[in-house]
């Protein structure tokens, strides 16, 4: 199947760019492309599938095992024409500095993808081809297919930087794509926008039009196109995991405040017999009718604490569902969304649901960045003690102890090796700072639907 790794030098440098204009210019010539992203990002993933109208997914090689990121890769490719992996910061740049561990590199040699290398061209001149050449030697394992220029003033300059290129390195130059502040994504502190805060700003096929036309312009697609990856993908011989028919209700927030998930996670609670109902903390004023768990995701809550604040009978629709002792799971904003109060970087304080003790507040600084691996201290609706289950952790955020709450997790984060209690819970809720991609301890997922599904019997069998 055709298919490469976008790559870059270092974060920033216009991966995401490069690969929406790609992905653009693919279907725009027919085809059907599957898009991924390598590492523990959210919102790349929000971008690609607005983009390729298929749901992107999620690839790693620390936070899943080598089996499960060629499963991913393979069941969510079928269908497809073409595949795309955005890589995540610089090419080798992984859990640590010693090693290629949980690299865009290591994950292309594991799936045998040829990688092309984006690199931001926007002040430099023959000095490129030393970066090239130091990427080419870097790992000769790696196959580097070719490159392509981002933020390039000019086409005179573009043939100034090829020709320093082709004399000193042996890697193809595959195109440059010009400033163009217009396709430029606003960032913020947690990264990109959410691809949600674009509806109504973007008309998606007006935008795939000027993204298909600078491929068309700028890059070698011919060449992009005649790339392959190495693996096998046809011979899926038996799903993932038997799906089960649906038996309970899940409610998954989801809107501007709430949209960090893994769609591999929901994808696993679906195969243990969950419908997943969408519904929305900002807008709606009540939870859909007959929920049996809620799953609140991170985002950026922080942005819409005022709303979210002011939408009372939700709030109390949440705190009812908590006290009735059916199970929630709550990441990073959501815990924040479940807390008494925040108060948000302007120093104004938002009452929130309250069904945790303790407030929080915005810091303006990085917090905790990495991934992590937590250890289960006690039984709890996504396992019993003991287990064990990979993810990561990015916050700008803190909180402020009023009552302690009991904890169910051992958290080691891997760039400080620090351990610290975490995995709030009262009841059957479950909050932590902690994002887990459920396909890491796929158990997990069974964990939590069949408790959902054991209080659901419990309370029929009262009736």
């Amino acid at each position: 199947m055709k298919g490469f790794l976008i790559a870059g030098t270092a974060s920033g440098v216009g991966k995401t760019t490069v690969t929406l204009v790609l992905i653009a210019a693919m279907r725009r010539r027919g085809l059907i492309v599957q898009p991924f992203k390598s590492g523990p990002d959210f919102l790349d993933t929000g971008h690609h599938t607005r983009i390729a109208g298929r749901n992107a997914r999620n690839l790693d090689t620390w936070m899943l095992a080598e089996k499960a990121n060629r499963d991913v890769l393979r069941q969510a490719s079928q269908g497809a024409d073409a595949i795309i992996v955005e890589g995540m910061m610089g090419l080798f740049d992984g859990k640590n500095g010693a090693s290629e561990i949980g690299s865009s590199a290591e994950l292309a040699k594991l799936l045998q993808l040829p990688v092309v290398l984006v690199l931001d061209a926007s002040k430099s001149a023959r000095s490129i081809a030393a970066i090239v050449l130091g990427f080419e030697q870097f790992d000769t394992a790696l196959q580097i297919a070719g490159v392509i220029l981002n933020r390039v003033a000019s086409e005179r300059h573009f043939k100034m930087l090829e020709t320093a290129i082709l004399s000193s390195c042996k890697t193809q130059v595959m195109g440059w794509i010009p400033k163009e502040p217009g396709i430029a994504i606003p960032e913020r502190h947690l990264g990109l926008r959410t691809t949600e805060e674009f509806e109504g700003e973007h008309n998606t096929e007006e935008e795939l039009d000027t993204l298909a036309a600078l491929a068309e312009r700028h890059l070698d697609l011919d060449k992009l196109l005649s790339l392959e990856c190495g693996l096998d993908l046809t011979d899926i011989s038996q799903p993932l995991h038997e799906k089960q028919q649906a038996s309970i209700r899940i409610g998954v927030a989801r809107d501007k405040s709430f949209s960090f998930y893994y769609e591999d996670n929901l994808d696993l609670l679906r195969e243990q017999g969950a419908e997943i109902v969408s519904f929305s903390p900002l807008l709606d004023t009540s939870l859909p009718a007959g929920l049996d768990a809620i799953y609140l995701g991170g985002g950026y809550p922080e942005l819409h604490a005022e709303k979210l604040s002011a939408n009372k009978p939700m709030l109390e629709s949440i705190r009812v569902f908590a006290a009735s002792d059916r199970p929630i799971y709550a990441e990073c904003g959501g815990m924040i969304y479940l807390s008494q109060q925040l108060t948000t970087a302007d120093g104004i304080t938002h009452a929130l649901a309250g069904v945790f003790p303790f407030s929080m507040e915005m810091t303006g600084k990085l917090v905790q960045f990495g991934y992590v691996t937590v250890t289960l201290t006690r039984n709890c609706l996504l396992g019993a003690r003991g287990t064990i289950v990979r993810g990561h952790s990015f916050h700008y955020s803190r909180i402020t102890i009023v009552t302690a709450p009991e904890t169910c997790y051992r958290v080691e984060y891997s760039l400080s090796e620090r351990e610290e209690a975490e995995g709030y819970t009262t009841g059957n809720v479950l909050a932590s700072y902690i994002h887990l991609h459920f396909r890491a301890s796929p158990h997990i997922a069974k964990s939590f639907v069949e408790l959902a599904r054991s209080k659901k019997t419990r309370e029929l069998s009262t009736l």
